[in-house]
């Protein structure tokens, strides 16, 4: 199994319902992101999905444009976030301590 098979694997376990297009936007993410690049394929997976959802499916940048933190702004988006990780069945959810990382 190669390095996209991998990630698209976890992809399948971490959201077994997220939308076609999204799953791979969430793929080309975590194989072109420098970051995760070293990354395990199930925390690449992880923090592509989480990183899809704040960015492309919240508030967030929009509360990082009005002046909000980092931090407040991530506080804001959270049960946004974990709806929709719900709704693409995932088993996990982000908790506040995650988000202060």
């Amino acid at each position: 199994m190669d390095r996209r098979e991998a990630i698209q694997s976890a992809v399948r376990v971490l959201a077994p319902r997220i939308p076609k297009h999204e799953f791979e936007s969430v793929t080309d993410h975590a194989l072109g992101s420098r970051g995760l690049h070293t990354a395990s394929p199930e925390t690449a997976a992880w923090l592509s999905i989480t990183a899809y959802i704040r960015h492309r499916l919240t508030d967030y940048d929009n509360l990082l444009d009005e002046g909000y933190d980092v931090d407040s702004a991530r506080f804001f988006v959270l049960d946004d976030m974990n709806g929709i990780l719900e709704e693409w069945g995932s088993p996990r959810r982000i908790q506040a301590e995650d988000e202060a990382e």
